[in-house]
């Protein structure tokens, strides 16, 4: 994972980020945190049997172009504070302290040599909760097979099959080719999941798939897909949350919110294949409300 010739995405930029140049997500050579906070609302078998939380680190800077991101001020304007991977290994340990039942790492593949440094500094000290690899899922094998040993689940949000949508909506014409071998990868290498008595994930993979609107058959191709490759060895969340925001209202059929129907199609076709393994979520939870205050919140030391 080498920052001299950075090719940790599919995007392999060849830059050299530790002397200051930028590929195409921005980032530099120190990890750029915007977020440190007990996020509540995650999948139940991130936050805790009491619901205390999952550990999650906003990482500024994305490898993906999304126009309808709702965390865009971090993704694609990378706001955010630069830390070194002492401080990360801190805030990790932090996490740890204030009762977080997972560490969720989010979007982190562009900083990935900078994360595993930290989390090996933070284990000498007693690190030891489930590491979450929240991703975009725009990740190489390469990458995947590197992180081994420092990731127990994986989190691959996958957007899109199709290429055309992929291109339109986030810069990544070859997405879905990418994104499905490494979330293979990602089963390869943890095997299937593993929960403790109280429900709580310790290891596996989680697939979360956002539906977007006019696209309920690609959603229910991506299902098709996932069942007939892992079956239930793997979670599925299914999330009817799309708000049109940033750019979406220049996209066309992505400017409007998701009917209820579009939804429930989706989710009658995973029943309908027989899925088991299946977090669906409440109307309600479409809101601009669940947009974090990215104000930099755990980063520096009080």
């Amino acid at each position: 994972m080498e920052q001299s010739k950075c090719n940790l995405c599919p995007h392999r930029c060849n830059v050299n980020r530790a002397s200051g140049e930028r590929g195409f997500c921005g980032a530099g050579a120190l990890a750029r945190v915007a977020l440190v906070s007990l996020h509540k609302w995650e999948e139940p078998c991130l936050v805790g049997k009491d619901g205390r939380g999952a550990g999650t680190v906003f990482f500024s800077h994305c490898n993906l172009r999304c126009c309808f991101c709702q965390n865009h001020k971090i993704s694609h304007d990378g706001k955010g504070i630069d830390v070194t991977d002492g401080r990360l290994a801190e805030i990790f340990l932090e996490q740890q302290k204030r009762g977080a039942a997972t560490l969720d790492l989010v979007t982190p593949t562009h900083f990935a040599p900078q994360i595993v440094h930290a989390l090996q500094r933070a284990k000498e000290r007693g690190f030891a909760l489930p590491v979450v690899w929240n991703s975009g899922a725009y990740e190489t094998v390469e990458l995947i097979e590197a992180l081994k040993g420092s990731v127990d689940i994986y989190l691959p949000d996958l957007k899109y099959m199709d290429a055309a949508s992929s291109r339109e909506y986030s810069a990544a014409p070859d997405y879905f080719a990418a994104a499905s071998k490494a979330i293979a990868a990602m089963v390869a290498q943890v095997g299937p999941m593993t929960f403790r008595a109280d429900g709580q994930m310790t290891r596996g993979v989680l697939v979360r798939h956002l539906v977007l609107p006019g696209h309920r058959h690609e959603s229910m191709r991506i299902l098709d897909w996932l069942w007939q490759t892992f079956g239930d060895t793997i979670q599925v969340s299914l999330m009817n949350q799309y708000t049109p925001m940033y750019h979406a209202a220049d996209h066309k059929p992505i400017d409007r919110r998701l009917t209820t129907f579009e939804y429930e199609s989706v989710v009658n076709h995973a029943l309908d294949l027989g899925m088991t393994h299946c977090y669906t979520q409440e109307r309600r939870a479409a809101s601009e409300e669940y947009v974090p205050n990215f104000d930099g919140s755990g980063v520096i030391v009080q």
